[in-house]
């Protein structure tokens, strides 16, 4: 079924790297999910009313809590497939994120009513008559929003999209709630006391977990979230395919939503080329790391030393101070200055984001392992974090 909705909305094209496929991937995954949880809405909705259960109305206002996440994710991605204006240079990617938000908010509010609802159904039980035709439904729609995990997760890993990963979380704990509304429907069919209000709680409770934890996930990636390790490492491994790279550091990630992302970093060349080669060498890795990953990319050169004997050295010496300090510690950017008796050692320290030890410390740390094997030296040093 997945593959023949793809035939239909997405054609031959299936690049998801192109906006225009990407919006059309999206929009599949929109008004399928929105027909679906419209019409889960209807039968639960109706039969809830008949069977007076307040835990198969609750799971009924949860599919179409579901359809109005659908709309909303759909508006989010037609904002963010505008195009660059004078007020947003960057795009409108991060309007996907902020209709995201806006969901996980209804989504709570769904879940928070409903529990008030189910409390009142405790306070005042009532037993709710089930017949088959809703024992039916619920199967059905267990089945269905299986279905729709396996669609929603195909899909958001093929466009890469935080929203419809979500989505696909979501009819998983879709699945968990109206399995335990049909068990609920069950046992108050064939025992006296009174569990529906109960089960309404927990569904409103699954309603309410789902919404915080999407809400918390939109939070990050509006706040900054790290990039993906897999994807650093990819930059990593694709800038040692050109010759004169020796190495890169100070990585830097934006996201402005999926498919806009901006890199920077620096590259280090040996300082005795021709500027000339080395730039247009850059140049290329900027021109092939966008083609090979889709994102900005910028790339600052930085000629390093490599064919003396003594910067070599001494650069070997720094490093190992740092290594013996903390493992996780690391140099770049080392370069040296001599004056008529001593020897200034100019690098950056990276320390790592979780390292305990204060900035001014290490670096007097450092510096002070390295005037034990250099007593001539003097370090001038800049402490910095990484920032992916």
């Amino acid at each position: 079924m997945t593959n023949f909705l793809i035939r239909i909305f997405i054609g031959k094209n299936k690049d998801p790297n192109d906006p225009k496929v990407r919006g059309r991937y999206a929009s599949m995954a929109g008004f399928t999910g929105i027909l679906l949880n419209v019409l889960l809405f209807a039968g639960k909705l109706t039969l809830g009313i008949i069977a007076g259960s307040v835990a198969i109305i609750a799971d009924a206002f949860n599919n179409i809590s579901d359809a109005g996440s659908a709309i909303v994710t759909l508006i989010g991605f037609r904002l963010a497939s505008k195009p660059v204006d004078k007020e947003h240079p960057l795009g409108h990617g991060r309007a996907e994120y902020v209709t995201g938000f806006i969901v996980d908010m209804l989504i709570i509010l769904v879940g928070f009513e409903l529990f008030k609802s189910s409390i009142d159904k405790i306070i005042h039980p009532t037993t709710p008559t089930v017949g088959i035709a809703t024992t039916i439904l619920l199967c059905v729609a267990v089945l269905v929003k299986i279905w729709l995990f396996f669609f929603y997760r195909k899909v958001a890993i093929t466009i890469r999209s935080s929203a419809i990963k979500a989505a696909s979380f979501d009819s998983l704990t879709d699945c968990v709630a109206t399995t335990l509304v049909l068990v609920s429907a069950i046992l108050s069919k064939h025992f006296s006391f009174g569990i529906d209000g109960y089960a309404g709680i927990l569904v409103a409770a699954f309603i309410m977990f789902t919404g915080i934890k999407a809400a918390k996930e939109t939070i990050n990636l509006l706040l900054g979230s790290p990039p993906e390790p897999e994807f650093i490492e990819k930059i990593y491994e694709f800038s040692k395919g050109y010759p004169r790279v020796i190495g890169i550091h100070d990585v830097m990630v934006h996201d402005y939503g999926p498919g806009r992302q901006i890199v920077s970093f620096h590259a280090e060349v040996p300082a005795n080329e021709d500027i000339n080669i080395a730039h247009e060498e850059i140049d290329q890795l900027e021109r092939d790391l966008h083609a090979k990953l889709g994102c900005i990319v910028t790339v600052h050169l930085d000629p390093v030393v490599t064919d003396d004997p003594v910067v070599n050295e001494l650069h070997a010496i720094a490093e190992t101070a740092a290594k013996e300090l903390n493992p996780a510690f690391s140099i770049h950017d080392f370069r040296i200055t001599k004056g008529e008796t001593n020897v200034n050692m100019i690098f950056d320290l990276v320390l790592p984001v979780d390292c305990k030890m204060p900035a001014e410390e290490a670096e007097n740390a450092v510096s002070e392992k390295i005037r034990e094997r250099v007593p001539n030296s003097f370090c001038v040093i800049r402490v910095e974090h990484p920032f992916v």
